[in-house]
C-alpha cells in the first residue's frame, strides 16, 4: 500500500483487489494453465499499474498457492494441488468459473461434514446469550425470507451460521466461518437461490436454533444434518 493520502490508499487498495480478482480468475479458470510464467514488468503495463501493486498482487496470489516466483524464471502459475482450497477468493473465483458444480458439492460435503457437529457441540458450550441469539435470528430470517427480501435473509443466515461455528468452542470449526459465508453469499450471487426460502429450510433453522438453546446436542446435530442434505439437493446437480 502506498505511503500516501488516505484517499491514494483507498484507490490503490481497489487497484490491486481489481488485479488480483482478474489474475485470479485468470489461472483458476484455466486460461492461464499450469507452469505459465507470468512476469512483474508484463503484469504491470497489461494492467496498467504501479509495480507496488503488481508485487502485492504476486504476493498475495503466492500466498493462496496459485504462483511461486523464481528468480531469473518468473511468476510461475502452480497446479491445482497447490492451491489454498479454503481461501475465499480461490473459493469464490471457482464458484464463479466452469468448474462450479465441483466446487459446490465439495464446499457441500464439508458443510454436512463439519456442522451438524457444531451444532451439537454449540448445545453444550453456547453461552446463555449465544443461544437466545440463535433463536432470535432464526425468527428474523422466517420473516425475512417469507417476504422475499433476499439481501436481508442472506445476512442474517451467515450471521446464524457464524455463531453456530464460533459458539461450538471449537477453534478449527470457528475458523471456517469465511468460508461458510462465501457460499452462503455464493448461492444467491449465483442465482442459486430461491426468491422465498423454502419452508423445510426455515423450519429447520428454527429447530437446530431452538435445540441449541434446550441444551439438546442430539436434536441438534440431528436437525443440522437435515438442514444441509435440503442444501445438498437444493445446489448440487445429480451426478456432480
Amino acid at each position: 500500500m502506498s505511503s500516501g493520502s488516505p484517499k491514494d490508499e483507498v484507490s490503490s487498495g481497489a487497484l490491486h483487489s481489481t488485479v488480483l480478482d482478474a489474475i485470479g480468475r485468470q489461472i483458476v479458470s484455466g486460461e492461464l494453465a499450469e507452469g505459465h510464467v507470468l512476469r512483474l514488468d508484463q503484469l504491470q503495463q497489461q494492467a496498467g499499474v504501479s509495480r507496488t501493486v503488481a508485487r502485492e498482487t504476486v504476493r498475495v496470489l503466492e500466498s493462496m498457492g496459485l504462483v511461486r516466483s523464481r528468480r531469473r524464471v518468473g511468476i510461475i502459475v502452480q497446479p491445482r494441488s497447490a492451491w489454498n482450497v479454503f481461501d475465499p477468493w480461490v473459493i469464490w473465483w471457482r464458484l464463479a468459473g466452469p468448474g462450479r458444480d465441483i466446487q459446490l458439492r465439495s464446499l457441500t460435503e464439508l458443510r454436512i461434514a463439519v456442522e451438524p457437529l457444531a451444532a451439537a457441540a454449540a448445545a453444550n458450550s453456547a453461552t446463555a446469550q449465544d443461544r437466545e441469539r440463535l433463536v432470535d435470528l432464526s425468527g428474523a430470517m422466517r420473516t425475512r425470507g417469507e417476504a422475499g427480501e433476499l439481501d436481508e435473509f442472506l445476512e442474517l443466515d451467515i450471521a446464524y451460521h457464524t455463531l453456530v461455528l464460533t459458539s461450538s468452542g471449537n477453534e478449527m470449526f470457528a475458523a471456517l466461518t469465511d468460508v461458510i459465508a462465501v457460499v452462503l453469499r455464493g448461492r444467491i450471487s449465483l442465482g442459486l437461490m430461491p426468491r422465498h426460502p423454502v419452508a423445510e429450510a426455515l423450519d429447520l433453522h428454527e429447530a437446530v436454533a431452538r435445540a441449541i438453546a434446550a441444551r439438546r446436542p442430539a436434536d441438534a446435530e440431528d436437525a443440522m444434518r437435515e438442514l444441509l442434505r435440503e442444501v445438498r439437493d437444493a445446489v448440487v446437480p445429480q451426478g456432480a
